[in-house]
């Protein structure tokens, strides 16, 4: 059972400026990491977010699982994280990527790389009650939820943060955790590059007759990947990929009727199939950045970039980007230096920019080209995966991208605290 949520912080802030060296604006699973992570280093930090921390909680305000990486696991084992949700967070111990009908596929087995598993599953509810247990148990993190920020000036001397309940928060650096559509980020005029996929994802929960054995399925559809990701207590996570256009009508099927239409597209591996819960679907887009930092301003996850979750990397490449500029800014401080000073900011740059675009190229070419039934093309991917599954070093290379454990690796990826 999970406890209730922690109450946010409760002091009074009626036109009060709140001092910190950090302000953290969104407090989703990528603000709230970042915040935990400078916060567990001694840095104070105040996290700004509109939404209700209890609402966050409910079931109904986001229904998905996210696929943890081993390096992101490392990454919230070393901030006191882990310990919180491992009882509810399933292995993943072995991988298929099948494309359609074909009888060609790719198979990862963590047995390949060691005894640690690929990664795990683990709902994002589940995530978010650990992250508020966590950021209540910091001193020096401060929680300022529900309120929003009406705007923010930013200097050389720092960053002013004017809050909506009269209040303001003064720090030395402003961190963009707000999302997507990142409010901070149109404001510090930084562009992007951004389309939509002419697909909607289709999120929910089942229950199932066998157990699934840690293994994750990527089935490829010509509509798109269906994935169905290894859950505590026989469920498994669907993240369904369907052509936009169809999407709305699916949603509006009843209950039998929707999950025969899952059915058709999971099929009988697993015996019968129960759906649990709420089911949600939403539009999937491509978000880069032109860059991820302006004067005293930093972003992180969706902010700086959004990625096809044909892959489930999204949370994984934001954890990366928390633990870098985590990484930075820590060592800033204990050089004496300013956090917020363009030096800082350029290293947290290099560091996560090629990552970033190297995942997001290869996510949105995946997607393409598998979503499609061009037969010369079908013929060339299904034969790539049969050789790679046949090349144990190729397939290990992939492995330990998947895991997160491949390039400049920041000391919370390779499990070290800061």
């Amino acid at each position: 059972m999970m406890s209730a949520a922690p109450s946010p912080d409760s002091r009074p802030r009626e036109s009060v400026a709140i001092d910190a060296e950090l302000v953290v604006v969104g407090g989703g699973l990528g603000g709230l990491s970042l915040a935990v992570a400078c916060g567990s280093a001694g840095l104070s930090v105040a996290v700004v977010d509109r939404e209700t921390p209890s609402r966050m909680l409910a079931e109904s305000f986001d229904g998905r699982a996210s696929a943890i990486a081993y390096g992101s696991q490392q990454v919230l084992a070393a901030i006191g994280l882990w310990d919180k949700v491992a009882a509810e967070a399933e292995p993943i111990r072995e991988i298929r990527v099948a494309d359609g009908d074909s009888p060609l596929f790719l198979h990862y087995d963590h047995r390949e790389l060691g005894e640690a598993p690929l990664g795990y599953i683990v709902e994002n509810r589940v995530l978010r009650q650990a992250l508020l247990e966590r950021v209540a148990e910091l001193p020096s993190v401060r929680h300022l939820a529900p309120v929003e920020v009406l705007g923010a000036e930013r200097g050389p001397a720092g960053v002013v943060c004017a809050l909506a309940d009269g209040g303001s928060v003064r720090a030395a650096l402003l961190v963009a955790a707000d999302g997507k559509n990142s409010p901070l980020r149109r404001a510090a005029g930084i562009r992007t590059v951004e389309f939509r996929y002419p697909q909607t994802g289709i999120v929910c929960t089942v229950h199932h007759e066998l157990p699934h054995l840690g293994i994750a399925v990527e089935h490829f559809l010509p509509a798109g990947p269906f994935a169905i990701l290894p859950m505590t207590g026989d469920r498994s996570s669907i993240v369904w990929t369907e052509r936009a256009a169809l999407a709305p009508g699916i949603m509006a099927l009843d209950d039998a009727e929707f999950a025969a239409e899952l059915g058709r597209r999971f099929g009988d591996f697993l015996g019968g199939l129960e759906i649990v819960g709420p089911r949600w679907s939403y539009p999937l887009a491509f978000l880069h950045a032109e860059r991820y930092v302006d004067e005293r301003l930093a972003l992180v996850g969706d902010a700086a970039h959004f990625i096809h979750p044909i892959a489930g990397q999204g949370l994984n490449l934001g954890l990366r980007d928390v633990a870098a500029l985590a990484e930075c800014i820590i060592d800033a401080r204990r050089l004496g230096l300013d956090i917020g000073n363009p030096e800082v900011l350029a290293r947290y740059q290099a560091w996560r920019r090629i990552d970033n675009l190297a995942l997001a190229a290869v996510t949105d070419g995946l997607n393409r080209l598998f979503s499609n039934e061009v037969a010369p093309l079908a013929m060339a991917r299904d034969v790539g995966l049969a050789i790679v599954n046949r090349v144990p070093p190729a397939r290990r290379l992939l492995m330990r991208h998947a895991m997160g454990m491949v390039g400049a690796l920041p000391r919370l990826v390779r499990g070290e605290r800061l």
